[in-house]
């Protein structure tokens, strides 16, 4: 069983507390291959890789229409007006990302573009037919840091559902290429820490409350029974 990552409740306070510290390493930590095309903005919503039907039952096509097609959208197109005319236009979402998270009268912006990519993150990290025990390096990976599977999915499981409020539950891997898994509040995300994101789960209410209502554990337990990428993490951890 992994101990306790030293960020494994990130919030705002301490993503900001913990900033100066590690801008000057998150080059050292490469970040997954994720789905804009754009390099620069304006940024566009990318394209679902699968159809807004194709993980029912366990997310509807229904919670798939508002989530991507309203708020990821919304996301996306905030951060484009609100990016317009900026030093932003010249940077990578990520750039954004990190360069934003130390400027309080940038909050709007860091926001927007933090949920923006942990959005895109989030559609990947799920396949029809998926789910389950992982298999060759996420397996033997998570069994060096977990325990096994069982371990993991025990500590992945509370971290989304202790989430308090709005936020999102990670599994990730550090510079030292130890994975742990945190929560962040909110639109924080463990790129402005320069950690590198394998697998994540959106717990806001509207990722589920369509489906599920107040019964997040049967969202959180169905979603990694059914629908976890371990493909994607695997390609994450190359």
């Amino acid at each position: 069983m992994s101990q306790a990552h030293p960020t494994a409740g990130l919030t705002r306070r301490r993503l900001l507390a913990a900033a100066s510290a590690t801008l000057a390493t998150l080059a050292v930590v490469a970040l997954p291959k994720l789905v804009f095309a754009q390099q620069k903005a304006p940024f566009g919503l990318p394209a679902l890789p699968y159809g807004e039907d194709a993980l029912d039952p366990v997310i509807s096509a229904r919670t798939m229409s508002f989530h991507y097609g309203k708020h990821h959208r919304a996301y996306v197109d905030n951060l484009n007006k609100l990016i317009e005319g900026t030093e932003f236009m010249n940077q990578s979402l990520e750039e954004i990302i990190k360069s934003t998270l130390v400027n309080p009268n940038r909050t709007a912006i860091y926001n927007n573009a933090a949920q923006a990519w942990n959005h895109a993150f989030y559609w990947q990290s799920m396949r029809p037919g998926g789910g389950g025990e992982p298999s060759g390096g996420a397996k033997e990976r998570i069994a060096a840091s977990f325990g096994g599977y069982d371990g993991f999915k025990k500590e992945f499981s509370a971290a989304a559902a202790t989430q308090f409020g709005s936020g999102w539950a990670w599994l990730v891997a550090d510079k030292d290429k130890a994975l742990h898994v945190l929560k962040t509040a909110n639109a924080d995300t463990p790129v402005a820490q320069g950690m590198r994101p394998l697998l994540t789960i959106d717990v806001w209410e509207h990722a589920y409350y369509l489906d599920y209502q107040n019964r997040r554990a049967d969202y959180i337990a169905a979603w990694l029974d059914k629908l976890v990428n371990w493909d994607f993490v695997n390609a994450n951890l190359a």
